[in-house]
């Protein structure tokens, strides 16, 4: 296949790889935004839990490694490139070396499928903060547009939903509770982005691919201020609120809000919220992210093909999808 393009560029969060990284991986994340001492000692906790060491990278290595064959069996034989927002690899650092290696326009994939401030615009910001940074031969960088709706990530969820429902007895599927959660954000910035109304729909639509109509959009990972509004109800209150109803005492819990099975995953769910079920007398099960989905990686090749051959026609950004730069406020620091 033609194309104006030379690589692609996979863009993530980052995340420490070992004890020592933590703090400075916490620092650069909260860098400016003058949270205490006390709060970064807090989330470090969560990272030594599991060894000082996140699971993102690990992720991007295995959805790059699914990527290139997928690409290159279709005919889109293009290297891939990863940086992160956070940590090594630096996107400033992956910028240089495609660079150096002669590549001159990137097509740029964000492994966040929805917009807000911190899910799209600023990656724009990183990779113009970047390319500045790199200088005259930096290459050109257009990032993907919002995949939320393609039909092979929400193929994937529905996989990764059916086998969570599996879990349950047989006679308890029917009745058991289903429950979606992504990231809270400030409701100020909510107000200005589609983050939620995406969200919505992906979860109408799973919901439906269920033969449900009875289904809960709740949030988890909050990190700002008791003060300061954003998205409501937290996962562990939906529970509080289903332990004390008179329905089913088994609940399953998808985190449509990732792609992939990292931190804010582990912790705040398979953890946290996990325990506070076992507390109130349910029987909560996770399902899966997309991860590296056979379905998925399609979808992110089909991604691909679409802005080769459709250029401007597809748009990274849907209008008015996310904040302005004034309204990025505290986002958790554990992907």
């Amino acid at each position: 296949m033609q194309s104006s393009y030379d690589a692609i560029l996979v863009l993530s969060f980052g995340g420490p790889e070992k004890p020592e990284d933590v703090m400075p991986f916490l620092e650069n994340v909260t860098r400016g935004r003058n949270v205490p001492r006390e709060r970064l000692e807090a989330v470090a906790e969560n990272y030594m839990m599991f060894g000082g060491r996140s699971p993102i990278n690990d992720q991007c290595r295995a959805l790059i490694d699914a990527m290139e064959p997928e690409l290159a069996g279709h005919g889109v034989g293009l290297p891939v490139y990863w940086g992160n927002r956070n940590w090594h690899p630096f996107i400033e650092d992956t910028i240089r070396q495609m660079a150096a290696d002669g590549v001159k326009r990137a097509l740029v994939f964000v492994t966040s499928a929805y917009s807000s401030y911190s899910a799209c615009r600023q990656y724009l910001e990183d990779i113009e903060r970047a390319r500045a940074a790199v200088g005259e031969g930096a290459p050109v960088c257009d990032k993907l547009r919002h995949f939320y709706n393609r039909p092979g990530f929400l193929d994937a969820l529905a996989d990764r939903l059916f086998e969570a429902f599996a879990k349950i007895e047989p006679g308890n599927q029917a009745g058991a509770h289903l429950v979606f959660t992504a990231h809270s954000v400030p409701v100020a910035m909510a107000r200005t982005s589609k983050y939620v109304e995406q969200l919505e729909e992906v979860a109408s639509h799973l919901a439906a691919r269920m033969g449900r109509t009875d289904y809960r959009l709740v949030w988890q990972s909050r990190s700002g201020p008791p003060s300061q509004p954003w998205l409501e109800p937290d996962i562990k209150d939906a529970l509080t609120g289903i332990a004390a109803g008179s329905g089913s005492r088994d609940v399953v819990v998808q985190p449509i809000g990732f792609i992939s099975d990292h931190m804010e995953v582990i912790v705040d769910l398979d953890t946290q919220a996990m325990e506070h079920a076992r507390g109130l007398g349910l029987r909560m099960v996770r399902a899966g992210t997309a991860g590296t989905h056979p379905r998925f990686i399609e979808a992110i090749r089909e991604l691909i093909v679409e802005r080769i051959e459709s250029g401007e026609a597809a748009n990274p950004c849907l209008a008015n999808c996310c904040p302005s730069p004034q309204m990025l406020m505290g986002i958790s620091p554990r992907p």
